[in-house]
């Protein structure tokens, strides 16, 4: 047995090693090692209170590449958010509100991923939750409790991403009004700098044209390799090509499941997290013990700069 076994972390399919191997630069003889120098790392921190689970930690060396910089940094990010962020991160836990949003199925994490070794495959459908009950940032919230649970679970978003397809079917001007570019903004870093899976592509179906405008404006504003991930498809023929279709539910004319089992199935993962993220609110970062400056919403997003109070000496 060898000494990455011990660790407790699960062992990856013979598929998933190999591409953790190929495009990762895992060493599992020496991840062991690699896991130690974080845990060092977080223990002299005075301003930051982290997990320390193998699983955990080899996630974020995963999501980085096995960069042990990159990783100290994005772990540091990823509890710094939770300050910076308060109403993504505010009240975190399995409650009826939580769990009355995953249950419209707005947020779906397929069963099967888009072959055996490739990216967990997501789809977003913002019209079934509704807008005067709900807010976005609500909404999201119960997004990063299901990502913190792929962090722990999957090997396939945390090896290979995963690929969202944006439903807009049925999407108001009562939601498109809650996507404030500030809060855009913020999930564009927490997405970036703090998260430890990376997206493979965003694919926009049944888009009003008003989205269209507004995405196309959007896409100018990219980087070319971010751009490169977003699709707009006026017909499913065109998304076909990217997550062939037998990988789609049931509702979208695949084999992958249907809906309501999709809902039903991390409803019950939802509730098995309850004491997880009771647990969970203890863990962040004090920006007054940080060595060097803050890590707070001005430091990461730089909108809140007019604000800042004047000290006068």
């Amino acid at each position: 047995m060898s000494s990455i076994d011990n660790l407790n972390i699960r062992p990856l399919s013979a598929e998933l090693g190999l591409k953790a191997q190929k495009e990762l630069g895992e060493v599992p003889e020496r991840v062991p090692e690699d896991i130690e120098t974080i845990r060092t790392w977080i223990s002299k921190q005075p301003h930051l209170k982290a997990r320390e689970d193998a699983q955990f930690l080899v996630a974020f060396l995963r999501g980085c590449k096995y960069s042990l910089e990159k990783t100290k940094l994005k772990l540091d990010n990823f509890y710094a958010m939770r300050g910076a962020v308060p109403e993504l991160y505010k009240n975190r836990l399995v409650g009826e509100k939580q769990l009355n949003i995953l249950k419209t199925g707005c947020l779906l994490r397929l069963s099967h991923p888009l072959q055996v070794d490739g990216p967990r495959i997501h789809i977003s459908r913002y019209a079934q939750y509704d807008s005067s009950k709900y807010s976005i940032a609500e909404v999201m919230q119960v997004n990063t409790m299901l990502g913190e649970i792929q962090i722990r679970e999957d090997d396939n978003a945390m090896v290979s991403g995963f690929v969202e397809i944006i439903d807009m079917k049925g999407v108001t001007a009562g939601h498109m009004f809650q996507f404030d570019a500030v809060l855009i903004k913020k999930l564009a870093v927490l997405g970036d700098k703090a998260l430890p899976y990376r997206p493979k592509g965003f694919h926009f179906i049944n888009a009003p044209s008003m989205a269209e405008k507004a995405m196309s404006i959007a896409k100018s504003l990219m980087s070319d390799k971010i751009r490169k991930r977003f699709h707009i498809h006026t017909k499913l023929d065109s998304l076909y090509k990217y997550v062939p279709k037998e990988y789609l539910p049931i509702e979208y004319g695949g084999t992958n499941g249907n809906i309501q089992d999709v809902i039903d199935t991390w409803t019950n993962k939802l509730l098995e997290y309850t004491d997880f993220f009771q647990e969970d609110a203890v863990y962040g970062t004090n920006e007054k013990l940080r060595h060097g400056q803050p890590i707070n919403s001005e430091t990461l997003f730089g909108i809140e700069g007019s604000f800042r109070k004047l000290d006068i000496d």
